[in-house]
């Protein structure tokens, strides 16, 4: 709980700082945030995949 309450509260203050941004700079920000969350996607679902595999044949084995 306190995490979605921090989380908001950071995204409050992103939010407001947009504001006062030009609009270039807002984006060019807002393209660096999607990219990395981009690339945070990938590298998780690629480490479930690899998980999975892993977990499953220990579990055929035992």
């Amino acid at each position: 709980m306190i995490f979605l309450v921090a989380a908001l509260l950071v995204l409050g203050v992103l939010v407001g700082a947009a504001a006062y941004l030009p609009l270039p700079v807002t984006l060019v920000l807002g393209t660096l945030i999607l990219l990395w969350l981009a690339v945070f996607t990938v590298r998780e679902r690629g480490r479930r995949r690899a998980r999975s595999r892993t977990g499953h044949l220990t579990e055929k084995g035992a």
